[in-house]
C-alpha cells in the first residue's frame, strides 16, 4: 500500500500534468479567497475602526435613536444626561459621508469646539476651530489627498469654510474626516437643534463594582430620560450599527458568491480528472487500491488546490485592502489590519471549499468497478 508521501507525490503529479487546467481552477479559488479576505477583512477591520474611534476618546457610552441613519435627537438632551451623577462628560455631534470632491469623498462630524473628543486629536499644524465660525479641521491623510493646508478653504454642501488646522487621528474614521463646529454642521444639514447622537464619558467606576455593572447602570439611567432612546455600551456599540451590519453583509454575501464559483471550479476540474483517469483508477484498484484509498488521493489533489488558491488569495487580498487605503475614495474608512484570525479562517475555508468541491468526484472514483474502469478506452 501507498505511503501518505507517495499519495502527496501522486497527487502532485496529477495536478501537474494538467497545467492549464489547474492555473484556471487556482485562478477561480484565489479569487474567491481574495474577495473573502479583502471584504470580510474590511468588514471586521471597519468594526475595529468604530471601536478604536471610542476607546481613543475615551467614550463609554453612545446615545441615539433605533437606527443610526435616521437618528434624530434634541440636543437639549444632552443637559439632562450631563446631570446624572454618572455621567463625566457628554459630546453632541452629527456626522454623514460627505463627497467634498467628484474623486474624494469623507466622513464630516460637526462636534462642539470644547468636545473631550477633541483632546484625543494631535494636530499637526494650526489649531482648532472656534465655535460659531466656519472653520474645520482636517485629518492628514485627507488635507493630503486633497492637497489642502492650514489657511485653505474647502467646499462642504455649498458653504466654504477656511482650514485652521490638520490633525493626526487615532483611527481610519478619524485621519481621512472633516471636523467642524457643531452648529455649522447643523446649518449646512438643515438639522438646527439636533444630533444624531451623544458620546458619553464617565466618572471612574465606584470601588467594589464592576465596569460593567457600572455600565450597565448607567444605561438604564440615560434611556430612563426619553422615551425611544438607545444608550449602548462603546464596545457593543461598534460592533452593533446599521454601518457595520451592512458592510458584514456586503461582504459575506458577495465573498460568498466568489467562493461558490471557486468551489465549482474545483468540482468540475476533479469530475474531469477522475473522468479522464477511469482506466488509471482501475489499475491501482486491480493493484491493490481500496475505495478509501481513491477517495484519500482525489481529496488531496482539491485540498491541494484550495490551499494553494488560499494562500494566493490571502495575497490578493491584503494588495486589495492596500490598495483601497490610499485611494481617496475609500481611504477615510479603510484600513489595512487583518488579525491572524482571519488569515488562518481564510486558509480553512479555502481547503475546506477544496474538500467539499472534491466529495463527490471522489466518491465517484471509489465506486468504479476495477474490471469495467480497465476496459474504459
Amino acid at each position: 500500500m501507498a505511503s501518505q508521501l507517495s499519495f502527496t507525490g501522486f497527487a502532485w503529479k496529477n495536478l501537474r500534468r494538467r497545467r492549464l487546467r489547474t492555473l484556471l481552477t487556482l485562478c477561480g479559488i484565489t479569487m474567491g479567497i481574495g474577495a473573502f479576505v479583502a471584504l470580510v477583512g474590511f468588514s471586521r477591520s471597519f468594526e475595529h475602526e468604530w471601536l478604536r474611534l471610542y476607546q481613543s476618546s475615551g467614550t463609554d457610552i453612545a446615545v441615539l435613536e433605533s437606527s443610526l441613519f435616521n437618528s434624530s435627537l434634541d440636543e437639549s438632551l444632552g443637559e439632562k444626561i450631563k446631570r446624572l451623577p454618572e455621567v463625566e462628560a457628554v459630546a453632541p455631534l452629527v456626522f454623514n459621508l460627505i463627497d467634498l470632491t467628484p474623486d474624494v469623498n469623507a466622513l464630516v462630524y460637526g462636534w462642539p469646539a470644547n468636545s473631550y473628543e477633541m483632546d484625543s486629536l494631535q494636530f499637526t499644524s494650526g489649531r482648532r476651530f472656534s465655535a460659531g465660525q466656519p472653520q474645520v479641521v482636517l485629518g492628514d491623510l485627507l488635507a493630503q489627498n486633497l492637497s489642502k493646508k492650514v489657511g485653505d478653504t474647502v467646499t462642504i454642501l455649498g458653504e466654504t469654510f477656511t482650514i485652521t488646522g490638520v490633525f493626526h487621528g487615532g483611527t481610519a474614521l478619524e485621519t481621512g474626516a472633516v471636523i467642524m463646529p457643531l452648529d455649522q454642521m447643523q446649518n449646512i444639514s438643515s438639522r438646527e437643534g439636533k444630533v444624531t447622537a451623544f458620546h458619553v464619558r464617565l466618572r471612574p467606576t465606584p470601588a467594589g463594582e464592576s465596569y460593567a455593572n457600572y455600565v450597565a447602570r448607567a444605561q438604564k439611567e440615560i434611556e430612563a430620560l426619553q422615551p425611544g432612546i438607545r444608550a449602548e455600551a462603546a464596545a457593543e456599540r461598534a460592533g452593533n450599527n446599521q454601518i457595520v451590519d451592512i458592510a458584514h453583509a456586503v461582504a459575506w454575501g458577495t465573498s460568498s458568491i466568489a467562493l461558490f464559483i471557486g468551489i465549482v471550479g474545483i468540482a468540475n476540474t476533479m469530475a474531469m480528472s477522475v473522468f479522464e483517469r477511469t482506466r488509471e483508477i482501475g489499475i491501482l484498484r486491480a493493484l491493490g487500491w481500496k475505495g478509501r484509498h481513491v477517495i484519500l488521493l482525489i481529496l488531496t489533489e482539491a485540498a491541494g488546490l484550495g490551499f494553494a488558491g488560499g494562500l494566493l488569495g490571502i495575497v490578493l487580498g491584503y494588495t486589495a485592502l492596500r490598495i483601497l487605503s490610499i485611494m481617496p475614495q475609500t481611504a477615510s474608512v479603510v484600513s489595512t489590519s487583518i488579525s491572524p484570525i482571519h488569515l488562518f479562517e481564510s486558509l480553512l475555508i479555502a481547503i475546506g471549499s477544496g474538500l467539499v468541491a472534491g466529495a463527490y468526484p471522489a466518491w465517484r472514483g471509489a465506486r468504479l468497478s476495477p474490471v469495467e474502469a480497465l476496459r474504459y478506452e
